[in-house]
Parts: structure tokens; C-alpha cells; sequence
């Protein structure tokens, strides 16, 4: 490898931290208040197969790709494509996938870190006992008078926001490595502590038949899509963190006994899909054993979130205690997702000469300022909207619907197509030919036209007149109802949003 494509930015410490890092950037919202529903509602154990089968043929093979071009490159998104480019010999407008995937992950904090300061807000209403015995009415309203209050809502959104860039403007080893070295494992511990007490529900055996009952029945075209997408959607491709995350991504390791051993992608990136697929499932045995123990209806979305859970809470034996320790779990999973997303442009500045603090400082002003929009979504800009859309909404289909499929159906053209074979195996460095064989036709073929798909689907969902499309996410611009018994809870922004998952 040339000289000029070491890292710049540094690089971790170990393979086990891109992992964490990878999968704290993966581990969403997303994994906890949508995939656990979705297993659920779509055939259980035969969703779950789909998905997993999804995941080896679409997220992993775009992962790989991903996280080869920017340990390849060894710079921000935008500059590794532009290095990768010039490399194999083509146009420099290639830069632009890069450029695209920073600019996706700096639109998607600027409305991440408004419902990440929610998730604070609950963290304080369980530590202060607010929610003890409080009644379907009452919980509803606390989420109410939280939306309506405009102060509240930009001090959430304004406290997430300088959490994120504290983070990213200690740097990578001193900010990024050193922050998923503690909020990770204390994710898992917090993951096993609520597992653990899950386990005493008295819903834990019908959490247990919703999701992973084996019923064909109910897994449909629009489930398999569905898979698809959230396959995809929750390994955060196409966002420009993996890119960057990769581009930190140690090439060997030292091993205990002094030998050199190199740091195989695929395998890492397959260690990052198993955990955040794991967290997922572990969320939902969490989350619909407490659901189904107080006699309330499973849902997805925020209305799951901070409506349906808090009132389970507000009812069961020491519901204070497992509620602030469900709500610090969620803030552990928004917390590094955000960071990831933040990294690609402030790595970008500081390769044009900024500071890495000022860069910080920079990005989170912008995407702070920019999500005033969505923080005002919810209240005084309501009624104000655009295709039919709030400001949330709109940035949000931006996002998801659009930006991320693309980026991530260029990034598998460029690993397929473009970039040199020879550089690609040697980056790759597999040691079964037959496996970079399989990986390179899933990358080419299979992949892209999986997202076609999903792209397609998703725009026919969005611009279908309501009675011709399928019904699929909580609607963006309705708040969630008061939860009981066999009703669902509906959501008022799209569990897309816990991308990146």
C-alpha cells in the first residue's frame, strides 16, 4: 500500500474497536423500537430467515464494500472516493458517492439529535419517578406536553447535539474509540441486566410466540422488501460512517505471541451484522414481554417508545428502576449513532486545514441549526408543510428514501464495476477465491438490484395515491395514541428514523 493511503485521522486500536464502533453506529433506534415489531408482524422465525438471508446477500456484501473503499482510501468519504478515483483511473466526479454520504449522515443528525433529546427527557421523567402509576391519560400527556413545548423539545435536541460533538471533537482515539469503549459494553450489560428481568415477566412466553412463532403465512412480498430494506438500512450503509469508520480500520494486528496478523474485512464485518441483529432480537424479548405482561397491544415507532413502555412501567414492580435503565439503554444506542454520522464531515474539515474541535463546532452549529426545522415540526410549524410533508417528514424521506439507497447502489457499482479487481482482492485479502467470487457477484448483481427494488417500492409507498399504497411506517405527522389493550400504538415519525440502526 502507497504511503499517501495510510490514515490520517488515526486508527483503532484494535479489530474488537471498529467492531464496537461499527456496530454502536449500527445499533440504533431502529433496532428497538421497529425491527423487534416487524419480526413480529411478519411470519415471526420465518421474518427472522428472511432477514438473516438478507442480510448475508444485500447489508454484508455493501458493508464490505463500504468499509473496503475507506480503508483503501484512508481519509473521509469524500476524499478516499476522490483518492480511489484518481487510482483506478477514472473520473474524479466519483467523489460525489462520498460527498453523498456525508451530506446524508450531517441531514440525518440534524433531526436524529431532536429525537435523541427526547430520549434524555425520559431518562429524567423515569429517575424522578414522574411516570409511577400514572394512567394511560397521564403518560399520554407527558409525551404530549413534551412535543408542545418548544423549549423543552431545542433543549433535548441542543443537549444531544453538544453530547455528539464533544465526542467527535476529542478525536478519533481520544473521543470516538475511548466513548464506544464505554457506552458499547454498558449497552450489552444493560441489555443483559433487562433480559435477565424479562425472563421473570409473565409475558415472556407470549413475547416469545409473537416473535418467533414460524407462521409463512403472514410473510408476504411486502415483508421480503421489507427485509430487504431494513437489512440494508441497519448496518448504517450508505451514510458515509462505515466509510469513514473503515478508513480507521486497522490492516494487521499484533497477536499475543508477537506475530503479525492481518485484520480480515469480512469477517469483521460479519462480527458487526451478528451483533447488531443480536441487539435487535434482545431488544424485542426486552421490550414485548413488559408489553404483553400489562395486557397493552404490541406496536412500533416512538409511539412503542415513549408512550406504550412508560405506561407499562408506571405499572409494574420496580417499573422506576428498569425504566431508567431502558431509557439509558436507548440513549447508549442513539448516542453512537449520532456520533457515527457526525464523523464523515467533520473528518472532511479537518483535511481542509480546521481544527478538529472547530470543525466540531462547525457541523454541530449547522446540524443544530438545520434541525431547529425538525424541532419545530412538532408545534409551531405543524401545519406548515411541503408535498404534504413537515419539515421532519420531509427530511426524513429525504434521507432515507433517497439518499441512502443511492449511495449505497453507487458504493457497489464502484467496489463491482470500477475499482481494479487486483486492488479490491489484495484490500479484501480473502483467502478462499471462491468466497471474494460469491462476494463479488452479490456486490455486482445481486445487491443492486435488491436496492432497485427497495428504491422503488419506497417511492411507489411514498407518491401512491392513500388508497393504493401499502400501509407500512407510523405516519410522521400524527402523534401517538393512548395505548390499551388489543389496539396498536401508532408512531409520529418514521421508524426509518432509527437509521442509522
Amino acid at each position: 500500500m502507497a504511503n499517501e493511503n495510510k490514515p490520517i485521522h488515526g486508527v483503532w486500536g484494535s479489530r474488537w474497536v471498529f467492531i464496537l464502533a461499527a456496530a454502536g453506529s449500527a445499533v440504533g433506534l431502529g433496532n428497538i423500537w421497529k425491527f423487534p415489531y416487524m419480526t413480529g408482524a411478519n411470519g415471526g422465525a420465518a421474518f427472522v430467515m428472511m432477514y438473516l438471508l438478507c442480510i448475508v446477500a444485500v447489508g454484508v456484501p455493501i458493508m464490505v464494500a463500504e468499509v473496503m473503499l475507506g480503508r483503501r482510501g484512508g481519509m473521509s468519504p469524500v476524499n478516499s472516493m476522490l483518492r480511489l478515483a484518481r487510482d483506478n483511473g477514472v473520473n474524479s466526479r466519483w467523489a460525489g458517492v462520498g460527498a453523498l454520504g456525508a451530506l446524508s449522515g450531517f441531514l440525518l443528525l440534524s433531526f436524529y439529535t431532536v429525537i435523541g433529546g427526547w430520549t434524555l427527557f425520559y431518562v429524567w421523567e423515569m429517575v424522578s419517578g414522574a411516570l409511577v402509576h400514572a394512567s394511560a391519560t397521564e403518560v399520554q400527556g407527558a409525551f404530549d406536553g413534551m412535543m408542545a413545548n418548544v423549549w423543552l423539545v431545542l433543549g433535548g435536541h441542543t443537549a444531544f447535539m453538544a453530547m455528539t460533538m464533544f465526542v467527535v471533537g476529542c478525536g478519533v482515539i481520544h473521543g470516538i474509540e475511548r466513548a464506544v469503549r464505554i457506552l458499547m459494553p454498558l449497552l450489552f450489560v444493560l441489555l443483559a441486566v433487562l433480559f435477565g428481568y424479562a425472563l421473570t415477566s409473565d409475558g415472556f412466553d407470549d413475547a416469545v410466540r409473537y416473535m418467533f412463532a414460524f407462521d409463512i403465512a403472514k410473510l408476504s412480498g411486502a415483508s421480503v422488501l421489507a427485509a430487504v430494506g431494513h437489512s440494508f438500512f441497519t448496518l448504517s450503509i450508505g451514510l458515509g460512517a462505515i466509510m469513514a469508520y473503515g478508513a480507521y480500520m486497522p490492516r494487521e494486528v499484533v497477536t499475543r505471541s508477537g506475530q503479525r496478523k492481518p485484520v480480515s474485512i469480512g469477517s469483521t464485518v460479519l462480527a458487526v451484522a451478528a451483533l447488531d441483529t443480536l441487539v435487535a432480537l434482545v431488544a424485542g424479548m426486552i421490550i414485548f414481554p413488559i408489553v404483553f405482561a400489562n395486557g397493552l397491544a404490541p406496536g412500533e415507532g416512538p409511539g412503542l417508545l415513549f408512550v406504550t413502555l412508560p405506561l407499562a412501567f408506571a405499572e409494574m414492580p420496580l417499573g422506576m428502576l428498569f425504566g431508567t435503565l431502558f431509557f439509558v439503554l436507548v440513549v447508549c444506542a442513539a448516542w453512537t449513532s449520532s456520533i457515527s454520522i457526525a464523523e464523515p464531515p467533520v473528518a472532511w474539515l479537518v483535511e481542509k486545514g480546521f481544527s478538529r474541535p472547530k470543525a466540531a463546532i462547525l457541523i454541530g452549529l449547522l446540524a443544530w441549526t438545520l434541525g431547529i426545522g425538525s424541532a419545530l415540526s412538532f408545534n409551531v410549524l405543524s401545519d406548515y408543510t411541503l408535498f404534504g410533508k413537515t419539515f421532519f417528514g420531509l427530511m426524513d424521506f429525504l434521507t432515507i428514501n433517497i439518499m441512502l439507497p443511492v449511495g449505497g447502489l453507487l458504493i457497489a457499482i464502484f467496489a463491482g464495476w470500477i475499482m481494479k479487481e487486483t486492488q479490491a482482492r489484495k484490500e479484501l485479502a480473502m483467502k478462499s477465491f471462491g468466497l471474494y467470487m460469491v462476494w463479488r457477484a452479490m456486490v455486482r448483481v445481486f445487491a443492486p438490484l435488491a436496492l432497485m427494488l427497495v428504491f422503488a417500492f419506497s417511492l411507489w409507498q411514498a407518491l401512491a395515491p392513500a388508497g393504493d399504497a401499502v400501509p407500512a411506517e407510523p405516519v410522521v405527522d400524527e402523534a401517538p395514541v393512548a395505548p390499551q389493550a388489543e389496539r396498536p400504538v401508532e408512531g409520529d415519525v418514521p421508524a426509518a428514523a432509527g437509521v442509522p440502526e
